[in-house]
C-alpha cells in the first residue's frame, strides 16, 4: 500500500526555485531515505510535505488524500510527524515534559500514558531520564528525545530531517540503531541525510537529490553498488 505519493511536485522560497519535478513514493513500513549532499532541496520536500512551505505545483498524496498545501496542523492531525534537524526541544523542561507536548492532539491521558510506555521501551536510555533537563542530555540523547518526541502523537509516517548531524560518530552509530529499531516495529519512515554509507546500511531505499533533481533511486543495496553513488559519495566518506 502506497502512504506517501508526491508527483511532479516544485517548490522554492519566493523566486527562488528549490525542487524540480520531484517524484517520490513511500510504502507502507517502509524505510526510505533522501540522500545528497547540503543545499540541494531535502529539507525543502520534508517541509512541503508537512505543510511549512506549500508547493508551487505537484501533487502531494498521503493515503489516498490529497494532502497539497493545507495546513501544518492538519497534516499532523492526518499521520504525519516530521522531526526538524534542530529538534526544537525546550531546554529548561524535562524529558518526559518534552514528550508530553508532543501528544499535544492526543486526549486522551491513558492513550498518552501509553504511548510513552512504548517510546521507553524504543528508547530505554530515555525513561532513566525522563526527569532530567532536556539541556542536560548528550548530542545523542537530544535526538533520541527529538524522534520520540515526534512519536508521542502516534503518526502513521515519520520524517526526520539530519539526525546525524553534529553528532561524534559514536553518537551517530546509536541514533542510526535506534531508527532500525524503529523500522522494525513496522513504522514508516522517510529520513533525510548526508551520511551516505551509513544511512543505505539501514534504509529499505533511497533516493539522491542533486541541484533540486532526483538523480538516482533504488534499493539501498542496488545505491551501494552504483558507480555514480560510490565516487561522488562513499569515496568521500571513507577519506
Amino acid at each position: 500500500m502506497t502512504m506517501l505519493a508526491i508527483n511532479k511536485l516544485n517548490a522554492g522560497y519566493g523566486k527562488l526555485p528549490v525542487l524540480h519535478d520531484i517524484n517520490v513514493e513511500v510504502e507502507k513500513g517502509e524505510f526510505v531515505a533522501l540522500l545528497g549532499p547540503n543545499g540541494v532541496g531535502k529539507t525543502t520536500l520534508m517541509r512541503s510535505i508537512s505543510g511549512i512551505l506549500p508547493p508551487t505545483s505537484g501533487k502531494i498524496h498521503f493515503q489516498g488524500d490529497d494532502i497539497t498545501g493545507i495546513d501544518a496542523y492538519k497534516i499532523n492531525r492526518r499521520g504525519i510527524s516530521f522531526v526538524t534537524e534542530s529538534g526544537d526541544l525546550f531546554a529548561g523542561m524535562k524529558v518526559r515534559e518534552n514528550l508530553n507536548l508532543g501528544a499535544y492532539n492526543i486526549k486522551d491521558k491513558k492513550k498518552i500514558q501509553e504511548q510513552r510506555d512504548r517510546i521507553y521501551q524504543l528508547f530505554p536510555r530515555l525513561q532513566e531520564r525522563e526527569e532530567q533537563l532536556a539541556g542536560t542530555l548528550s548530542g545523542g540523547e537530544r535526538k533520541m528525545l527529538s524522534i520520540a518526541r515526534g512519536l508521542m502523537c502516534d503518526p502513521q509516517l515519520i520524517m526526520i530531517d539530519e539526525p546525524s548531524g553534529g553528532l561524534a560518530p559514536n553518537l551517530v552509530l546509536d541514533v542510526f540503531q535506534s531508527l532500525k529499531h524503529l523500522s522494525q516495529t513496522g513504522m514508516t519512515i522517510l529520513l533525510v541525510e548526508q551520511n551516505v554509507n551509513s544511512t543505505l546500511k539501514i534504509v529499505d531505499r533511497a533516493y539522491v537529490l542533486e541541484q533540486g533533481r532526483i538523480v538516482l533511486e533504488g534499493l539501498s543495496k542496488d545505491l551501494v553498488e552504483d558507480d555514480h553513488v560510490r565516487n561522488s559519495y562513499l569515496g568521500l566518506e571513507a577519506a
